[in-house]
Parts: structure tokens; C-alpha cells; sequence
């Protein structure tokens, strides 16, 4: 488990393989994550959008960005959390994702950046 802490939004984040396969004559590997972002700060928050950079063994890099995650733009008091499961395809057996999310503090009103901390992505039979 990977986990940090911003501004009292704490990110922890699970990997699994998920496996291979055959698409467009290229073998793919899939990739699952499990995130969960807690609030531990003082202050109700709600996540509006999210940036990810994929990257892959063979220095491929994709951006994705995009309102909310899942579908659904969390809202979070003080204590609460928001766990939710989502996936990414690569073209080789190992890489890493990172990113953030923009969310707004309804005390303050105030924008702010949450860091997603930089996780492997690693298919057990890659691994050394």
C-alpha cells in the first residue's frame, strides 16, 4: 500500500494484476488500483476533477483528466472517506501512475490540489 498526506486528505492506494491479453495484435496487461481518500482535516471537502500520467516500461506516457472519478464528484466531512476501484491497460508487464485531484474546501471556498502518490503497477511474473 502506498499512502500520503495533503493538506489533511490522506491518499492510500491498493495494486492488483488483473492479466494479459490480445488486443489489436499487441499484448496488453491489465491493472487494477483501489484508492480510498480520507479526510482527516477540519474542513468539509469535495473532489471535482482528477489528472493521471500513466507511464510504462516503454517510456510510453498517457494523460487522462477529467471531472470527478467514477463518475461521482465525492463530497467529505471531517472523518469520512470515499473508496473506490477503476483500472488502466499498459503495453508492457510494468509501469506507474500518478496524478492528482482538484478539490474545493467549502469553508474556505478556497481550490486546492491533493497529490496521488506515484504507485507501481508490476505483473508478478515481471517481478525479479
Amino acid at each position: 500500500m502506498v499512502q500520503q498526506i495533503t493538506r489533511g486528505i490522506k491518499i492510500s492506494v491498493v495494486t492488483t494484476f488483473e492479466g494479459s491479453f490480445y488486443k489489436n495484435y499487441k499484448m496488453q496487461y491489465a491493472f487494477g488500483y483501489t484508492i480510498t481518500i480520507e479526510n482527516q482535516s477540519k474542513d468539509s471537502v469535495q473532489l471535482n476533477t482528477r489528472r493521471w500520467e500513466i507511464l510504462d516500461a516503454l517510456n510510453n506516457v498517457e494523460i487522462v483528466s477529467g471531472e470527478g472519478v467514477i463518475g461521482k464528484k465525492p463530497v467529505l466531512k471531517p472523518g469520512e472517506s470515499h473508496t473506490y476501484t477503476s483500472g488502466c491497460l499498459l503495453t508492457s508487464p510494468f509501469g506507474a501512475m500518478q496524478g492528482h485531484y482538484s478539490m474545493v474546501n467549502f469553508t474556505t471556498t478556497k481550490k486546492f490540489k491533493v497529490t496521488i502518490p506515484t504507485f507501481k503497477l508490476s505483473a508478478p511474473f515481471a517481478i525479479n
